[in-house]
């Protein structure tokens, strides 16, 4: 074999090891990519099948403790659902209301939304200065309307007739003061106002729009403060003339829980606590309330609610639609009926001392053609305090 020959030979037989040597290192590196593959698969069917077996085996769940609400449980298994469609949407919304770690996930999402793709809200939801709110627009006008001539209905039904005083205040919710000076979409209050005051010239109308301030309401919450309204107090008391009767002497308490508000929830987001704070006095201390409803008694501070689903529920024992409030130590015999929502509870506690009773009525939770069973109303004073969220929700008035 010459020379030429054998250099050929030789260069063909390099030639055929690089061919092999890169045919073994790609296939051992498909071969790795392949595991890698198959792994990440396995614990993904793992992770979806484990999931499963804990959505389908633990019990579910009847009320979402950080979104205040019921959660859907499992839809009845019948054929007129089945053939409808409906039992499947029902089952959706089980499904999803009953997914296991749902909070967390949530959280994620939230936190998604809010600081990686800037969004403004979640769900509603819009945090601004360390302050949560849900967005409360539009304004509906006709819920507006509905909700001044069913206050004028009482008056015509109750009070026409009476030597009542009467009253009328609206409470604005925490956007007044913080979502259409921030930029958020907002109802027209000054239109709710002047609505509200159409239906119901029967009564004084009390603005204490200008007695109020954003730092005034719960960073988590829907609801204000009540070591913050004595300014609102002394402004409706002194438009009903009984300022003369209160000397303002509380004592601020604070609540020994650390108090997540309904927005903490609702919004998904790691929110810092904050504390519930109530005035006491001689007044407050010795006064009882009376639940027509269960026909119970309890105390105007229900220090067993702090370890509920809402601690808020300290300030009256929570919702109820008929409380009777006996002051002993009132300083005149006056009497004082409040219809009222939620944010009546923390309220009402700082009127007791110049009424020796103060009745507090929710429409939400009585028909309004019922009141008279329980209250005569006669040489009392009468006031209607609602919050615009309510009003803008009156639907829910009976």
């Amino acid at each position: 074999m010459d020379t030429k020959n054998k250099l050929d030979l030789e260069n063909n037989k390099k030639k055929e090891t690089r061919k092999t040597s890169g045919k073994t290192k790609r296939s051992f590196k498909d071969f790795m990519l392949g595991i890698k593959s198959k792994i990440s698969l396995s614990l993904v069917v793992i992770f979806w099948l484990s999931i499963t077996l804990v959505a389908w085996t633990r019990p579910a769940d009847s009320i979402s403790e950080h979104e205040r609400r019921p959660l859907e449980q499992l839809p009845a298994l019948e054929v007129k659902e089945i053939l409808s469609g409906q039992y499947m949407k029902d089952f959706e919304e089980y499904a999803k209301d009953q997914f296991p770690s749902r909070f967390g996930f949530r959280s994620i999402k939230s936190l998604l939304r809010y600081y990686v793709f800037l969004q403004s809200d979640n769900n509603d939801i819009f945090i601004h200065d360390k302050y949560a709110s849900k967005l409360e627009f539009p304004m509906s006008e006709s819920s507006i309307n509905l909700a001044g001539k069913k206050f004028s209905e009482i008056y015509e039904k109750y009070l026409k007739d009476t030597n009542t005083k009467n009253y009328l205040s609206i409470i604005p919710d925490k956007n007044f003061y913080l979502a259409k000076p921030n930029g958020y979409p907002s109802m027209d209050y000054d239109l709710l106002f002047e609505l509200i005051k159409r239906e119901t010239g029967f009564a004084q109308f009390i603005d204490i729009r200008d007695t109020l301030k954003l730092e005034d309401f719960y960073k988590t919450d829907t609801h204000w403060k009540q070591e913050a309204l004595l300014p609102t107090v002394k402004k409706i008391l002194k438009e009903m003339n009984m300022l003369d009767y209160f000397a303002f002497d509380y004592e601020k308490k604070m609540a020994e829980i650390d108090f997540y508000g309904v927005y903490y929830g609702q919004s998904a987001l790691p929110l810092k606590p904050e504390k519930i704070y109530y005035l006491t006095n001689i007044h407050t201390q010795d006064s009882q309330v009376f639940n027509l409803e269960n026909n119970s008694y309890t105390s105007v501070y229900d220090m067993d609610r702090l370890q509920g689903n809402d601690p808020y529920d300290i300030f009256l024992s929570g919702a109820s639609a008929l409380l009777v409030v006996e002051n002993p130590h009132a300083t005149s015999d006056k009497e004082l009926v409040i219809f009222r929502d939620s944010f009546g509870s923390s309220i009402s506690p700082l009127f007791l001392e110049g009424y020796s009773k103060v009745t507090l009525v929710d429409i939400r939770y009585i028909a309004s053609d019922l009141i008279g069973r329980f209250i005569d109303f006669e040489n009392q004073d009468v006031l209607f305090l609602y919050s615009a969220l309510i009003l803008n929700r009156s639907a829910t008035f009976k």
